[in-house]
């Protein structure tokens, strides 16, 4: 067996995770600050355990030793496949649905890219690491600045309750909303057994803050049982 890492190879694994872990916690914090379930710690854990997992292969000599290198083979892109494709499971825990919304899926991008960030600091590449760490702030950061300055469909889920006996007829409430500039599809209706009527919908709009004039107006409109208006997440 091998006699253990040398000196040189234990500094050059040490800044291999320390550039793995500082580059995961860099990711992580966007994430954090965004509130998103899987932040901080968990993206420092995955990059750091990607680099680890590779460090093994990338310095296989010094725990098979020379004598068994060349009887044993080693395929590192096989652990790398295997840690990109476990990674997915936890990439899916962060995704949830919530009626017609889905949220969560950039976080589980980051997660995935950031094991694969892990996988070129465990093996050493630390250029191509260190860009990789700032593309994807860059695209979680600047892309975000982007996408609130450039026209975009914006959806969102409504719903809207009222008491039986005061419900807007669906032709008023279209002219309604029309008016603030939304498009609707997918008009659904419920009566509840507390006689309350419901209009269920998707809105399509050009402008994000038109969801908050509809929402000021209708926190002061009578007779409106209950709203809801639930744009997608990230």
């Amino acid at each position: 067996m091998g006699q253990g890492f040398s000196a040189m190879h234990l500094t050059a694994i040490f800044l291999n995770l320390a550039a793995a872990w500082l580059a995961g916690s860099a990711i992580g914090l966007e994430r954090s600050f965004h509130g998103r379930p899987a932040g901080f710690r968990t993206h420092a854990l995955v990059c750091l355990s990607s680099a680890l997992l590779m460090v093994v292969f990338n310095y296989q000599r010094d725990w098979i030793g020379d004598v068994l290198v060349d009887t044993i083979r080693t395929d590192p892109t096989r652990m790398a496949q295997g840690i990109m494709t476990g990674i997915g499971f936890l990439g899916a825990g962060v995704i949830f649905k919530e009626g017609l919304t889905v949220r969560g899926l950039t976080t589980a991008a980051s997660i995935w890219t950031t094991a694969a960030i892990g996988v070129l600091f465990g093996i050493g590449l630390i250029g191509p690491g260190v860009i990789g760490t700032l593309a994807v702030l860059g695209t979680l950061s600047l892309f975000r600045w982007i996408e609130n300055r450039i026209p975009t469909q914006n959806y969102a889920q409504y719903l809207i309750r009222f008491p039986v006996a005061r419900t807007i007829p669906e032709p008023e409430l279209r002219r309604m909303l029309e008016g603030y500039g939304f498009a609707i599809s997918n008009m659904s209706y419920r009566l509840d057994e507390r006689s309350v009527f419901e209009y269920r919908m998707m809105l399509r709009t050009l402008n994000k803050r038109d969801f908050e004039r509809l929402a000021a107006d209708l926190r002061g409109t009578d007779g409106v049982f209950e709203f809801r208006i639930s744009p997608p997440g990230d």
